[in-house]
């Protein structure tokens, strides 16, 4: 170091070149500063000669090049400093990894070798230059070569033309420069080295495809090893781009939509060297970019489910939001950075579908209460389809190319779960509001009845919930609850008939029996319609059920009204007693008593509902009027003179009109009755043969239950006793009774004449038959002139045709 040693300098003060004190903080990579700085650390020169090497010393630390304004133009790397190992390697070859295992180990070596002394020896030397340069004084300056060669006072020549520079080589970057572009989510410019990078690999490798970087001491390239850690590197930032993209606002302008952006080219650019690849070696980046949207997504959706409130149903509401909230920022901020050619929204739709999939499926899997099974079928069935893919993609519902979340099988034992549930849990449920109402009926109190009520709410809970879900569903969970009614309406049969059996409870007052039997007949028209409703939603099998249910209420009203009408008609009796007598032709006080018993029962019964109102009171309107005719037809009135005959007319008009009035008020619907008594008037009146006729022709006609045992009892009363006018008028009974003879008989509803009894027929015997067997005596006295006969027996089809 003869330099030094003239300068004053000692050896081992002035550090080596190659030696000179390393910052071990900075990357070896990094920019050296320039040289101006370097020289003002060590002070000024005293020569040129002497400055310009301590230059070249000075720029070898750390493997670094200051700036030389010396330097040619147009050399490598010109306005740039160059490292060591840069000018050591030929231009536009790339460091590898192995170069910063090298700098490393010479750092550390440097680094052990005492740094205070060489930072202490380094002032020195800085001071001793700067005494020196002071000493000489300024440096003289030279003539340029312009002024030498171009006299003074003559015209410069002109410079000649400038070459064109070559164009400048772009010199490759390291790993560690590769990797901090990652670091910096400049993905877009690292994908691009890294593609550099692997494809010279590729070309060192002797061409073909890229294969799975293998391990170095299987005999694998270090490159390929740089290029597959570059890679695992730049996954990790895309991914954890796709996390915070999701988690946070959202790119909306700036930074994020340009993160975004340079992830969608950098899957442009995989995917296109995909292509180059082939199918072996691709590493399938977008695939791998739709698993982690997927991964996002499940994260998001588990993050958002466990805090709802609500049990499942609060959960499921938490999702709906949640999902709403992400897909609004993927459509409005996320898919437009994209590329459009990556469907980006599609594969985010995707994404949350296959994780909300994953998250039912979990959540059916588990032991469900019922309510929570309605709420999965039902946001499953309804709220997803409707208020999420709604808004969010109606193309791809159309289409059907996110699939459904459960399988058919999941939902068909959801399904099942349910059915059974409610199976067991409304039977139960019946049974026991059933045993509670009926513990109040046979106390002296008159509570109100809910017991309709409380058995429709027990059903519609589940009734009208399953159709909203699916159809199928509705008719199945319809079918299950109409059998469970049809068995709770047997049971609440039986125990109606074993209440008015009880003779405990006939000890009960009477408005108290009567107000709790239209109780019970008002539990029949709810739980009808109800049986009627679930009938049609359910399947075809469903009408043995509904058939079962009807026939167990139509036997509950039957018996209740026939309970009721037998009370009524019980205190009815004494008025109907004194009817068809003489004193009644004279006297309404017999019907009057019937009208206002009736009028003031009807207060009572007006608290039925309209549909077995209606049917009690046309019951008791057939029965008052069965009562009435009754003793008419049993032979307790007879008229003996035309006079007679059209004072009994004229009465039973009068009666008929004032009970046609009072079933009218009444609300009686049982107007085939009205005609009945008018056309027993008629044949009472008439006086000729024809016409009699012709009014017993249409008595069978609108009562096809008369008999001929009535028409002849209606000429006993008459007083006909013409044998051959009897047998013309009693032909036409006899001709409609046998042609109607294979006809069914009229409903019980449509009765009359069939309840009410009449003597056996009687035959008139001519007096000359009784002049040589009676005595006179006898023969005074007109009763005897009709005389009973034997019954013979009827044939089968005149049987058939009485009953």
């Amino acid at each position: 170091m003869p330099i030094l040693k003239s300068l004053g300098v000692t050896e081992p003060k002035v550090p080596r070149a190659g030696t000179l004190p390393l910052r071990s903080s900075r990357n070896p990579f990094e920019e050296a500063p320039a040289l101006e700085d370097e020289v003002r650390e060590l002070g000024s020169l005293p020569s040129c000669r002497r400055r310009a090497t301590l230059e070249k010393l000075a720029g070898l630390a750390p493997f670094r090049l200051g700036w030389s304004p010396g330097r040619r133009a147009g050399s490598p790397g010109d306005g740039q400093p160059r490292s060591f190992l840069g000018r050591v390697l030929a231009p536009g070859l790339r460091r590898s990894s192995a170069d910063f295992g090298l700098l490393a180990r010479l750092q550390g070596s440097r680094g052990h070798s005492g740094g205070g002394g060489e930072e202490e020896a380094t002032g020195e030397a800085a001071r001793r230059l700067a005494f020196l340069r002071l000493g000489r004084g300024p440096r003289p300056q030279r003539a340029s070569l312009a002024e030498r060669v171009v006299p003074a006072g003559e015209a410069a020549p002109e410079p000649p033309p400038k070459v064109p520079e070559p164009p400048k080589m772009k010199e490759p970057l390291s790993v560690l420069e590769i990797l901090s572009l990652i670091q910096q989510r400049e993905l877009a410019r690292a994908d691009e080295h890294i593609l550099e990078l692997e494809a010279e690999e590729l070309a060192s490798s002797g061409g073909g495809a890229p294969g799975p970087p293998k391990a170095e001491g299987a005999g694998g390239g270090r490159r390929a090893r740089d290029v597959a850690l570059l890679y695992e590197a730049l996954q990790r930032e895309l991914w954890a781009l796709v996390r915070e993209t999701l988690a946070g606002p959202g790119p909306g302008a700036g930074a994020g939509a340009g993160a975004v952006a340079q992830l969608g080219q950098v899957l442009v650019q995989e995917e296109a060297a995909d292509g180059r690849r082939g199918p072996a070696a691709a590493r399938k980046l977008r695939a791998r970019w739709a698993e982690a949207v997927a991964r996002a997504a499940r994260e998001r959706l588990e993050a958002a489910a466990p805090g709802a409130p609500g049990g499942l149903a609060g959960q499921l509401e938490a999702l709906r939001a949640r999902l709403l909230e992400d897909m609004a920022v993927v459509r409005g901020r996320l898919a437009p950075a994209y590329p459009a050619g990556l469907g980006a929204f599609g594969v985010y739709l995707r994404g949350y579908h296959g994780a909300l999939a994953e998250w039912l499926g979990a959540s059916a899997r588990r032991r469900l209460p019922l309510a929570d099974r309605y709420a999965l079928l039902h946001w499953h069935n309804q709220v997803y389809p409707r208020e999420v893919l709604g808004l969010v993609d109606m193309v791809a519902l159309e289409n059907g190319e996110l699939g459904p979340l459960l399988s058919a099988g999941t939902l068909r034992g959801l399904e099942d779960e349910c059915v059974t549930d409610v199976k067991a849990q409304t039977r139960g449920a019946l049974l026991r509001v059933l045993q509670e109402d009926e513990e109040h009926w046979g106390s002296p109190e008159d509570p109100p009845c809910n017991l309709a009520q409380d058995v429709c709410e027990l059903l519609e809970e589940h009734t009208e919930r399953a159709p909203r879900i699916s159809q199928e569903f509705g008719e199945r969970m319809a079918y299950c609850c109409l059998g469970g009614l049809a068995e709770f309406l047997q049971s609440f049969q039986q125990r109606v008939e074993r209440f008015h059996e009880n003779p405990v409870v006939r000890e009960l007052p009477a408005d108290t029996y009567i107000s709790r039997t239209i109780a019970l007949v008002n539990c029949g028209p709810p739980l009808r319609a109800l049986a009627e409703r679930l009938a049609r939603v359910g399947p075809p099998e469903s009408e043995p059920a509904r058939e079962a249910s009807a026939c167990a209420l139509d036997r509950v009203t039957g018996l209740c009204h026939r309970v009721l009408a037998d009370l009524l008609f019980q205190e009815l009796q004494p008025h109907f007693s004194k009817l068809m007598r003489r004193k009644w032709l004279s006297s309404s006080e017999a019907l009057d008593g019937v009208v206002s018993t009736l009028g003031a029962q009807a207060l009572a019964l007006r608290r039925m509902q309209d549909e077995p109102y209606q049917t009690l009171v046309a019951e008791l309107h057939r029965r008052a009027l069965v009562q009435y005719v009754r003793p008419l037809l049993r032979g307790r009135l007879r008229c003996r003179s035309a006079r007679t005959r059209s004072r009994v007319a004229r009465r039973l008009r009068e009666d008929a009109a004032q009970l046609q009035r009072l079933f009218r008020r009444l609300e009686s619907q049982a107007s085939w009755l009205d005609n009945v008594v008018p056309h027993l008037a008629e044949v009472l009146q008439l006086e000729d043969t024809p016409s009699i006729q012709v009014e017993v022709g249409v008595l069978v006609r609108d009562y096809p239950d008369i008999r001929q045992k009535h028409v002849a009892a209606l000429l006993d009363i008459r007083g006909l006793h013409n044998t051959a006018a009897r047998q013309e008028i009693l032909a036409v009974a006899r001709d409609l009774e046998l042609s109607d003879g294979g006809a069914l008989p009229p409903p019980r509803d449509r009765a009359f004449f069939a309840d009410i009894p009449v003597p056996r027929p009687s035959f008139c015997l001519g007096l000359p038959f009784l002049l040589g067997r009676l005595p006179l005596s006898r023969l005074s006295r007109p009763r005897l002139a009709c005389l009973p006969l034997r019954p013979r027996p009827l044939s089968p089809m005149r049987s058939r045709a009485q009953h």
